[in-house]
C-alpha cells in the first residue's frame, strides 16, 4: 500500500528524477513558462513553489538551500532579485498549468506550466 506516500516516480529512478526536476525548475525561472506532459508538470510545480518560497525569505540560508536545485547562477540570481520580491505579499499560488494539446508522437497530455 502507498499510504503516505508523495509524488509520482515517473518511470525513473531518484537521482534521474532529480536531475529531471533540477533542470525543469532552471528552465522555468528562466523562461517563465515551459511545455511538458500534464505529470511532469504537476510535480514541478511543488519543486518550484518551494524554491519561490525560499527565494522569498532571501536570506543567506535560503539562498544555499535553493543553490542545491539551481545549478546556473544567473538563474539563481534572477530568481532571487527578480522573482522573489514580485511574490513578496502572495502567499502561495505562484505556478499556473494550463492543459495543453495530445503528443503527435505517443498521445501523452501535454501542458504547459509558468508563473502567475
Amino acid at each position: 500500500m502507498r499510504h503516505r506516500k508523495r509524488g509520482r516516480k515517473l518511470g525513473r529512478t531518484t537521482s534521474h528524477r532529480t536531475a529531471l526536476f533540477r533542470n525543469q525548475a532552471t528552465a522555468l525561472f528562466e523562461h517563465e513558462q515551459i511545455r511538458t506532459t500534464l505529470p511532469k508538470c504537476k510535480e514541478l510545480r511543488r519543486v518550484a513553489e518551494k524554491l519561490i518560497t525560499l527565494a522569498k525569505r532571501g536570506d543567506l540560508t535560503a539562498r544555499r538551500q535553493a543553490a542545491k536545485m539551481i545549478h546556473k547562477h544567473a538563474i539563481l540570481r534572477k530568481l532571487f532579485d527578480d522573482i522573489g520580491p514580485r511574490y513578496q505579499d502572495r502567499s502561495g499560488g505562484y505556478t499556473r498549468i494550463i492543459r495543453g494539446e495530445l503528443r503527435r508522437g505517443d498521445g501523452a497530455q501535454m501542458g504547459y506550466i509558468q508563473l502567475v
